[in-house]
């Protein structure tokens, strides 16, 4: 695609990074590097895709790529001449709000991003209402989700363990749209733009509520959810998230929502999800997104969730 917009990802760890290999146009030679699209993450995992490139593991292949941009930090980026027109936020959603106020107290947004679109590529739900704290325009700001999975095997390489379909809304610009799809579609991954993107987001919340908390707690892949010991606690956790997705005017049906959790989970039974990851590497995990976003719908509604409500304590103790 000719003029092709220049691109930051903003938190560039498995999935960030990833997706800067994705964007940065079509396979070539071995360590070809990328001019439009510049990557934001930790320092150590930034130096070393400076000095040896990123490193990506696609199972059947490996390409190694470097980035003519990479930034530990918003000064980093202040003090190049990178002017990205699409920034996608791809960090935890428990750092979304230091990232807002980084945003806000960095000038950026008045200066060389007030023109940019941005797009939340994250887990969970609630993350629109916490970045137009920022002040940016809600006419500036879309959501996407996806279901690829990617592990980060040390600073400089990630793994894609699954194939998965990225989902964005469909009212974000016609130039945005056809680049997204020709650099997803050059690489072999599909990208949908829907019309009805809080139902798919809402399907994402739903898979995310049954698999992420169970196998975190169980330190178990995504398969154990097909476990018939856990039958009754599956069903549950998507009987409760169903009511409260009616009452929030996004009915579905409890043997559909159920349907789509048990496929997910035997799709990637030997995936290890992210809250997992997390819990395993000591990190914070991303349940108030999740299992507690559906424990505050609930309260809002005056509905019961006692399983959800039960996961999410047993994260929040285990981990937080």
């Amino acid at each position: 695609m000719d003029g092709a917009p220049d691109v930051l990802i903003y938190g560039a760890g498995a999935i960030g990074s990833f997706l800067g290999y994705l964007l940065a146009g079509p396979s070539g030679r071995d360590r070809e590097r990328a001019e439009g699209v510049a990557l934001l993450g930790r320092e150590a995992h930034m130096r070393a895709v400076r000095d040896r490139g990123l490193y990506v593991d696609l199972g059947e292949k490996s390409e190694v790529l470097r980035f003519e941009h990479c930034f530990s930090c918003l000064e980093d980026l202040k003090a190049s001449d990178f002017r990205p027109k699409i920034v996608i936020v791809c960090v935890k959603t428990y750092s979304l709000t230091d990232l807002c106020r980084e945003l806000r107290e960095s000038g950026l947004l008045e200066e060389r991003l007030k023109e940019a679109r941005f797009i939340l590529l994250m887990n969970g739900m609630g993350n629109r209402e916490v970045f137009l704290q920022t002040g940016l325009g809600p006419a500036g700001l879309f959501e996407g989700i996806t279901s690829f999975g990617v592990l980060l095997n040390g600073d400089g390489r990630v793994e894609l363990k699954g194939m998965g379909k990225t989902v964005l809304q469909d009212d974000i610009g016609q130039d945005e749209r056809r680049f997204l799809e020709e650099r997803f579609f050059d690489k072999g991954f599909e990208i949908e733009f829907s019309p009805d993107f809080r139902r798919q987001q809402f399907n994402k919340l739903l898979v995310n509520a049954a698999i992420n908390p169970i196998t975190a707690l169980t330190r178990r892949q995504n398969g154990i959810i097909l476990s018939p010991a856990l039958k009754g606690t599956v069903q549950r956790v998507v009987a409760e998230a169903v009511a409260v997705a009616s009452a929030e005017g996004l009915a579905t049906s409890k043997e559909e929502a159920l349907g789509l959790v048990l496929s997910v989970a035997e799709k990637t039974a030997a995936n290890t999800s992210s809250m997992l990851q997390d819990v395993l590497r000591g990190r914070r995990t991303e349940i108030e997104a999740i299992n507690g976003y559906i424990v505050r719908w609930a309260r809002e509604h005056g509905i019961a969730v006692p399983v959800n409500e039960a996961l999410y304590g047993m994260v929040k103790a285990v981990r937080e």
